[in-house]
């Protein structure tokens, strides 16, 4: 019992920086700080152990696709972490360098920013709250998978799942698959690769390459930054075990590098696409020259991006100045919605549509003019705050943490450990985990992904792939 009171009272430490923010909200400047800053020590209270050890059955460099590294690094650094921009951008600075021009700080704007950050640093300790107290490692196992054939399994699973996500997409009813399939896919022949490089099989590492360039151009054609990211990042965490070097001094500063041309890149890329009917492949080209032969290192696409783009914040702003004064909480109606959505078209027709249901909310908040030709979909910790305030941040980002990390070990107890469990069938099923989305987005996914996750499972038993231990 006392063990169990200290390890309760360890949680609250996770606390600290929302209490100190809230204590100081009179300076909305101090209080953001203090918010922003505390996303960081929660972090290094995360993996200092101090709470609840970290995993040990591997090594560290070998469990980064585990929950409490890669989903909480990017769903979390997305959330709270990216917002300075926004916020040195309200303090009159343009490209990190203050403004020579004559500034006016807007001090209720800023006020309102600090409010978010003060919720985005409780929906990060509410988050590693419900994971590290959901973690527990090692996972006991039910059922096994030879290693010498892992490496041909991941490439049948990548060859199989990409026509398959092509396929479907098409399909009334099954096109919400196509998304996790082709994830699937993705992850599956880009863990081949890495497992082919070290055990130099040349068949199976050119068929790889060839498979990972395939998806990488598809990426760069997509329009979306988001992709283009994922894959250069999954392939350098799959080989870092085996070329820790390699990868600190190629794959880190690639990422920083995409970070700085993507901006311009699709910028362009979108207005040729999507806008002057230019086929994807001359488009990807035009806007791929562009980027690489523009001069101007400091663009103003790129501060855009970093201040508007990267982070959601502006956006929360929006939702603050109109609930609850103008609009009351929801309560569970976001909730129920959520799981009207989980309902098959299939057996339901005339379901009301998901993109309808959530931009009602976005509408009645003013955020953008009912008819405008926009999405603006709040992101899940947006959904916590209308239904409930700050309780409801809280409940609903340790609901997420806890949910994640469950799954995950769900996971590796159905496929055999963390391979073919967390590496391929969590984060190639689960990946909207790492950016997080609306509560009725979320839940369809999560809900389908889990269905599929059984499905596979029973699969690889019935062909003896995976065996009873």
């Amino acid at each position: 019992m006392e063990e169990t009171s200290r390890s309760f009272e360890r949680y609250l430490i996770l606390y600290i920086p929302w209490i100190l923010s809230i204590a100081l909200q009179g300076d909305p400047i101090v209080s953001y700080l203090i918010a922003w800053i505390g996303s960081f020590f929660i972090f290094y209270i995360s993996y200092s152990g101090w709470i609840k050890p970290l995993p040990t059955d591997r090594n560290i460099a070998a469990q980064l696709m585990r929950p409490i590294f890669l989903v909480q690094i990017i769903f979390i650094g997305y959330m709270a972490c990216s917002s300075m921009f926004y916020f040195l951008n309200l303090l009159g600075y343009e490209d990190l360098n203050k403004s020579i021009l004559q500034f006016s700080i807007d001090n209720d704007k800023l006020a309102l920013t600090a409010q978010c950050q003060r919720y985005y640093v409780l929906g990060h300790a509410a988050f590693a709250s419900g994971l590290i107290l959901s973690m527990k490692y090692p996972v006991k196992q039910k059922y096994k998978i030879d290693n010498t054939k892992l490496a041909n399994v991941l490439l049948i699973i990548a060859v199989v799942f990409l026509p398959l996500s092509i396929l479907v997409i098409n399909v009334s009813g099954l096109a919400q698959f196509s998304h996790q399939f082709s994830s699937l896919s993705f992850i599956s022949g880009t863990l081949a690769l890495a497992f082919a490089i070290p055990l130099k099989k040349v068949f199976n590492t050119l068929f790889c390459v060839f498979l990972y360039l395939s998806n990488f151009y598809e990426a760069l054609t997509s329009g979306f930054k988001e992709p283009i990211i994922i894959s250069v990042l999954v392939l350098g965490i799959f080989l870092y075990p085996n070329y820790k070097k390699i990868v600190t001094f190629t794959f880190v500063p690639a990422l920083l590098l995409l970070f700085m041309l993507l901006p311009t890149y699709n910028s362009i890329y979108r207005a040729n696409a999507w806008g002057d009917n230019v086929n994807a492949d001359d488009a990807y080209k035009i806007a791929l020259d562009a980027t690489l032969n523009s001069n101007q290192s400091d663009d103003e696409t790129n501060w855009g991006f970093l201040v508007y783009r990267l982070s959601e914040i502006d956006m929360f702003t929006a939702f603050l100045q109109s609930t609850p004064e103008y609009v009351d909480y929801y309560g569970f109606d976001l909730v129920k919605q959520a799981g009207i959505v989980v309902v098959p078209r299939l057996f339901w027709p005339s379901k009301p549509s998901t993109e309808q249901l959530v931009m009602e909310r976005v509408y009645t908040a003013g955020v953008i003019r009912r008819g405008s030709n926009v999405s603006a979909k709040p992101a899940y910790v947006v959904d916590a705050y209308l239904s409930g305030g700050a309780f409801g941040v809280f409940l609903a980002l340790f609901v997420y943490g806890a949910a994640v990390q469950l799954i995950s070990q769900k996971a590796e107890q159905l496929f055999g450990g963390y391979i073919l469990g967390t590496a391929l069938i969590f984060s190639g099923l689960f990946q909207i985990f790492w950016r997080g989305s609306t509560f009725e987005f979320l839940l369809n996914s999560v809900f389908w992904s889990y269905i599929s996750m059984i499905i596979i499972h029973k699969i690889l038993r019935a062909y003896n792939i995976l065996q009873d231990i």
